[in-house]
């Protein structure tokens, strides 16, 4: 599977780099110049409420930032699902389906009512044209299909194996893969 805006990222055991060991990644942005995800399984300790204080009772528990990747960690995204996908508030952007990205600079009266989900994310992934691809092809990343409830979990620290469990044919093997498959 190539990978696409609203599909997930899950890091294979080869990949090492910290940033992203053991991370399920959000796809909300593929393009021809680059790709932009949000990790889905780190949560901070920082509440919402105490950066952004408006947003506070718009997210879901925990109502903590989640840390989205290495680039731009001093700015935020919030990624929502919609109650009802043809009454999209002002602010939106559809990633797929009633899968979406909220402004934060939107006033909360005006999204209010609309959104079933949201959570806000402190950085995120970032890829260059064709780096995605390279890393795809490398054996760095899995991609695969999420699903609607997998952005919004409760607790998201056993997000990387439940992804991992629920896939077709040998991929759910993986799950309890080593990280050198030669030493076993």
């Amino acid at each position: 599977m190539q990978p696409a805006s609203g599909l997930l990222l899950v890091a294979t055991p080869a990949l090492q780099d910290p940033n992203f060991v053991d991370t399920v990644v959000l796809l909300l942005d593929v393009t021809d110049e680059g790709a932009l995800g949000v990790v889905l399984n780190r949560p901070s300790q920082v509440l919402v409420a105490d950066v952004l204080e408006p947003w506070r009772d718009v997210v879901v528990e925990p109502e903590v930032l989640f840390r989205g990747g290495p680039v731009g960690t001093d700015g935020a995204l919030a990624v929502a699902w919609l109650r009802d996908e043809d009454d999209a508030p002002v602010g939106w952007r559809q990633v797929r389906g009633q899968l979406g990205m909220v402004d934060l600079d939107t006033p909360t009266e005006l999204v209010d009512g609309s959104l079933e989900s949201m959570r806000v994310f402190a950085g995120y992934a970032g890829w260059g044209a064709h780096q995605l691809a390279g890393e795809v092809e490398r054996g760095d990343w899995y991609v695969v299909d999420g699903e609607p409830s997998d952005p919004f979990l409760l607790d998201p620290t056993d997000l990387w194996r439940a992804v991992m469990r629920r896939q077709p044919g040998s991929l759910a093997w993986h799950v309890n893969r080593p990280v050198d498959p030669d030493l076993n």
